[in-house]
This record gives C-alpha cells, structure tokens and sequence, in this order.
C-alpha cells in the first residue's frame, strides 16, 4: 500500500498525509474550509509554531491563491488547544 506524503506550508517538513491539518479552497465556489471539500488544498503541522507563521507570512493565502477568513485560522488555533 502506497502512503501519501505531504509537506507543510510553515515549517516544510513532510509527513504522511492524515498527520496534517487540512485547509482547502473548494472548487467552484472558491470557500475555503478546513478538511472538507475538492479542491486546492494545503497542509500545515498540528503545532502552534506553524499555525502562527501562516497568516503572518500569508503562507495559506499564497499556497490556496485565495483569501483566507480570519475564522479558518480561528479553528485551526482552537484545533490544536484541543488535540
């Protein structure tokens, strides 16, 4: 069975692909939302460190090529206070 890889937009490192925090710019609509959806997607690490570095550095923004609502990183901060 192959595994899917996938990398990190913060901090680059790759992992399989379950281990990531998912957020996706749904296709036609252009919404973005996390985990759910078809469409351009980007994984970040479930760590503060790199869901921090995201929106100041709008590596969601540019990876997605579409603007990212406040609320999406909102619930991934709340995501990983959770987990």
């Amino acid at each position: 069975m192959e595994i899917n890889y996938r990398r990190c937009i913060s901090c680059r490192a790759t992992a399989p692909k379950p281990y990531f925090l998912r957020v996706v710019r749904v296709h036609p609509t252009g919404e973005v939302r996390l985990h759910e959806g078809m469409g351009r997607s980007a994984y970040l690490c479930p760590q503060k460190s790199c869901v921090a570095i995201a929106p100041k550095k709008k590596r969601l923004e540019r990876a997605l090529k579409a603007v990212v609502p406040p609320e999406v990183y909102e619930q991934l901060e709340q995501l990983i206070q959770e987990g």
